[in-house]
């Protein structure tokens, strides 16, 4: 994590990490590379929006996704994945309508996520395997 963007409230500092994954419906294997380039602009786009950090994202398998996000503490962090999911869903149907066909519902991502808090112990590891996601898809 940037040293500048941790946040500052006069003598505290906080900074709340999250690892997030969730995947696409039926574990169809649909984001290739470019609806993944495209997918990782959205998710900066969308971040900052809405008032707190993507660190970093990769897609694993082309059926799931791993996000590294950041939050001021009164975001709830099932906002994050709310706004991140719903929106990319939107856009991405939008910029490739080819998804909907592969999916019968017309529903991108899997309804249930995982999440966990990340203490800055662990930041490190978990930077680490997010990474290591774009060298098995």
């Amino acid at each position: 994590m940037n040293k500048d963007t941790i946040k500052h409230a006069r003598t505290c500092v906080y900074n709340v990490n999250y690892h997030i994954v969730w995947s696409v419906k039926y574990r169809r294997a649909v984001l290739d590379h470019e609806v993944e380039i495209y997918m990782k602009g959205l998710f900066q786009e969308i971040a900052v929006e809405k008032g707190f950090e993507v660190v970093m994202a990769e897609v694993g398998e082309q059926d799931h996704v791993h996000v590294f996000a950041s939050a001021h503490p009164k975001i709830a962090p099932s906002y994050i994945v709310k706004m991140l999911k719903g929106i990319s869903a939107r856009k991405l149907f939008m910029k490739f309508p080819k998804l909907k066909n592969k999916l019968w519902s017309g529903h991108l991502w899997n309804s249930s996520f995982y999440i966990e808090t990340v203490g800055s112990i662990s930041e490190e590891t978990i930077r680490k395997y997010i990474e290591n996601q774009q060298k098995k898809g």
